[in-house]
């Protein structure tokens, strides 16, 4: 059973350069066809194929003979289908503004490779909320909203910080408005941008209590959300929340041990971690908290664990967290690959560490935790076949003693840690 699975993605169509598909995908600001400029007008006019939204098919003259389609509903599970169907055709797609903004310029791109898809844009929806509002690009932040979990938004959460939030329909400032004050950021202004670059143009602005308070009667499907937020110091980035941040049951990893767990598993840009035994999920969870592109594949053979890291995943920005209940090594089979791979739990368990030593590619990071006698001997027999650091963590906190305070050790923790050459 899985939890918290994201979108897959889009079936890459394989075979011969010649035989697949070639789309352009033209760019189209909210003021329609009459914006395209006459280059664009033809190329869309001439294609025998042209696919796109029901409102951008119906903005375009007539073209007889030519195929015009609405995208599939569902996108994902509908598009494989419509794009083998185009082969030996010339195509073209439309989207509103940037295609490669949150838009079906990525999607095209990811199912059929970049060789297969040119992207014509238009100023994208991004560009014109930050001229509208002085905002420069590198003092502001921009979070997609389309098709996603609002819970996404917790991430960004910082007091002063500004941000740009691409929403997916008309509900979703109502959404944005009650995550915001339930986390404590009501005095937080909250500002839609509709229909930018059109005629039709429209700004409504207020705080988010105020937004819940009195909802505005109608909201432009067609916007862009910006907030600047007002609120109380949200968790930092840099990776050793404190404790109490994640519900759980005793199962763990605290704090300062996850903070020297993450320096050595490095998380970069992009890269996938697997958490094996993963209690309460706190280091996947910090994993993706350290930057939007991580993803994290939590294994917990606990279903009711399980549950509780989807709820902390979830409380603490990173919804998309994908949950796998099951043991490892059985349940690591299907996954996809890591570029770096945690143990908290389940060591010594026959087969997990040399599976997921085998997961590993060249430059993959293996951190492995232990407390028992038994798996720190297996961790010494690690270091001593494959190298790597072997360290002893040992950690005391300050506790009452009668009216006296004195230091009271946590067990110690054994951490192998390995770096693929």
């Amino acid at each position: 059973m899985t939890i918290g699975t994201p979108p897959p993605p889009v079936p890459r169509i394989t075979g011969p350069r010649t035989a697949g598909p070639r789309i352009t995908v033209v760019g189209v600001a909210a003021d329609g066809w009459p914006s395209l400029p006459e280059r664009l007008r033809r190329t869309v006019l001439e294609a025998e194929v042209v696919l796109g939204g029901r409102r951008h098919l119906a903005m375009l003259p007539k073209a007889p003979g030519q195929r015009r389609e609405v995208w599939p509903s569902p996108l994902r599970e509908g598009l494989p289908a419509l794009l083998a169907s185009l082969a030996g055709t010339r195509a073209v797609a439309l989207a509103s503004g940037d295609p490669l903004v949150s838009g079906i310029g990525t999607t095209l791109i990811d199912a059929l490779g970049a060789d297969a898809v040119r992207v014509e844009p238009a100023v994208s929806s991004v560009a014109l909320a930050r001229a509208r509002l002085g905002w420069p690009s590198e003092r502001c932040a921009v979070v997609t909203l389309v098709g996603r979990d609002p819970r996404s938004l917790v991430r960004e959460l910082a007091p002063g910080h500004r941000v740009l939030v691409l929403s997916s329909d008309a509900t979703t400032p109502n959404a944005v408005a009650a995550l915001l004050v339930g986390a404590g950021y009501g005095e937080s202004v909250m500002t839609v941008l509709g229909d930018l670059g059109a005629e039709s143009e429209s700004r409504l602005e207020g705080t988010a209590d105020g937004w819940l308070a009195s909802p505005p009667g109608e909201v432009p499907p067609l916007h862009v959300l910006a907030l600047e937020l007002a609120g109380p110091p949200g968790y930092g980035l840099v990776a050793g929340l404190p404790d109490d941040a994640f519900e759980n049951d005793g199962q763990l990893t605290r704090r300062d041990l996850r903070a020297s767990a993450l320096a050595r598993l490095a998380p970069c840009p992009g890269q996938h971690l697997w958490d094996v035994g993963a209690g309460a999920g706190s280091v996947g969870i910090e994993w993706m908290r350290s930057h939007p592109a991580c993803t994290t594949t939590a294994v917990e053979a606990n279903g009711e664990r399980a549950g509780r890291i989807a709820r902390n995943a979830g409380r603490l920005g990173v919804p998309g967290l994908r949950v796998v209940t099951g043991r490892a090594p059985d349940a690591l089979a299907e996954l996809p690959p890591p570029d770096a791979v945690f143990v908290g739990g389940g060591a010594t368990r026959p087969g997990v560490l040399e599976t997921c030593l085998g997961a590993l590619r060249t430059g993959g990071r293996l951190v492995v935790h232990g407390v028992t006698l038994e798996t720190e001997g297996l961790l010494a027999e690690a270091y001593r076949r494959h190298g790597g650091e072997l360290t002893r963590l040992a950690v005391e906190t300050t506790a009452p003693i009668g009216s006296f305070t004195g230091w009271t050790p946590a067990r110690t923790v054994t951490q192998w840690s390995l770096t693929v050459g």
